[in-house]
């Protein structure tokens, strides 16, 4: 079987965390969109557990160059967003059994 560029970008994105939690930011919802470009563009949408999270420069500047060190990535752009606020339920089941909400 062989790696998609998305699959890729899900694997780099599965080992970035915020510090205060023990979950990638996969897992816990915060990203909504994955879009891939021509040319190896990737656009990432997302959220944060908070809008005044003091970790956002940290988790960001991760994620961009996690994925900006794939093989046939050009240009990354991590766009934040609060609409829709992140809730709980945007977990993955994984991620709400590790944090102990099931």
């Amino acid at each position: 079987m062989t790696e998609t560029l998305r699959d890729k970008v899900e694997e780099a994105l599965r080992t970035v965390h915020d510090p205060e939690i023990p979950v990638n930011i996969y897992d816990l919802g915060l990203v909504y969109e994955i879009k891939i470009g021509d040319e190896g563009k990737i656009q990432i949408t997302m959220t944060l557990t908070a809008p005044a999270c003091p970790a956002a420069p940290e988790i960001i500047f991760d994620a961009e160059s996690k994925i900006r060190a794939i093989e046939g990535v050009n240009d990354v752009h991590i766009q934040l967003t609060f609409n829709p606020p992140w809730t709980k339920e945007m977990m993955s089941e994984e991620a709400k059994l590790e944090l102990g909400f099931l």
